[in-house]
């Protein structure tokens, strides 16, 4: 089969059979990456002839995508905000949508003299947040996460990025933490769960591959807010920022948690135009 062949048969299958897939070309250029073959090679060899072993590859992890499975967690990596993660079953899938709230810490950071860049991020999955704004903003980082499986990844993604004197992976539960041992923060931040348990019953077929426990917030999906908006503040250094993601319709309930612990609440919308952070300053 030549290279060209190849490309069209996933571009095909993925556009007609993948109720996920948003771009067909360009979810069929990254599997045809991961089995070896660079987007140079499509462009300048189209026909070339593809290997046996390279066909079966690339249908293999078609038609995993096809069922739905995450196409990040097919490649094994994805980009966010400049930076590149791993990703794999047990840790939640980077989006862009969370690049508003480290554009919004970049900014704040980036206003602050180099040595008040300390940085807490709490459920940090990849530490895709924490070690983009380390790398970024000469920040100082803790990243948090419970999860065992998560907290692989956030260590594989700190020696990924050449972030070791940077960032510190410290594997713990946020609502069990000694907060005082912690030291004190110019900036405060997480994408927690927030999904309520009627959005958990009724999640897409990609979203349920990924970790429930990265993605539950309780009944209500406030758990986590409630906790990190009553509690972390008080590790914050004056002036200092605080700033959650959220789900699209909690944007109301979250900035009455702010301002029922004293801090008056600004809001963010993502590239789509919802309501996509939360923040405050102390």
């Amino acid at each position: 089969m030549e290279l060209r062949e190849l490309y069209g048969e996933t571009v095909k299958e993925l556009s007609s059979r993948c109720e996920n897939a948003q771009n067909a070309q360009f979810e069929a250029r990254q599997i045809l990456e991961r089995a070896g073959i660079s987007q140079m090679e499509l462009i300048c060899e189209p026909q070339r002839e593809v290997s046996e072993q390279t066909v079966f590859a690339v249908r293999e992890m078609t038609k995993k995508r096809v069922s739905g499975y995450p196409l990040q967690y097919i490649v094994g990596e994805w980009d966010f905000f400049g930076c590149e993660f791993s990703v794999g079953e047990g840790v939640l899938i980077p989006r862009q949508d969370t690049e508003v709230l480290a554009q919004l810490a970049a900014d704040f950071l980036n206003s602050r003299e180099s040595h008040e860049r300390r940085v807490l991020d709490l459920c940090a999955g990849s530490g895709c947040i924490g070690i983009s704004l380390a790398k970024k903003c000469k920040a100082d980082v803790i990243c948090v996460e419970k999860s065992e499986r998560a907290f692989s990844y956030l260590e594989h993604n700190i020696k990924k990025n050449s972030a070791e004197t940077a960032v510190k992976a410290l594997f713990g539960d946020i609502f069990t933490l000694d907060v005082n041992s912690l030291g004190s923060f110019d900036a405060v931040l997480s994408n927690p769960p927030y999904l309520t348990a009627k959005d958990m019953e009724e999640l897409q077929r990609e979203v349920t591959f990924e970790p429930s426990e990265a993605l539950a917030g309780g009944e209500d999906g406030l758990d986590f807010y409630r906790l990190i908006i009553s509690v972390y503040p008080k590790i914050l250094k004056t002036g200092g920022l605080i700033a959650v993601e959220i789900g699209a319709d909690l944007c109301e309930e979250v900035c009455a948690i702010f301002r029922e612990n004293g801090i008056t609440p600004h809001t963010l919308r993502d590239y789509s135009g919802h309501f996509r952070v939360v923040y405050g300053f102390k």
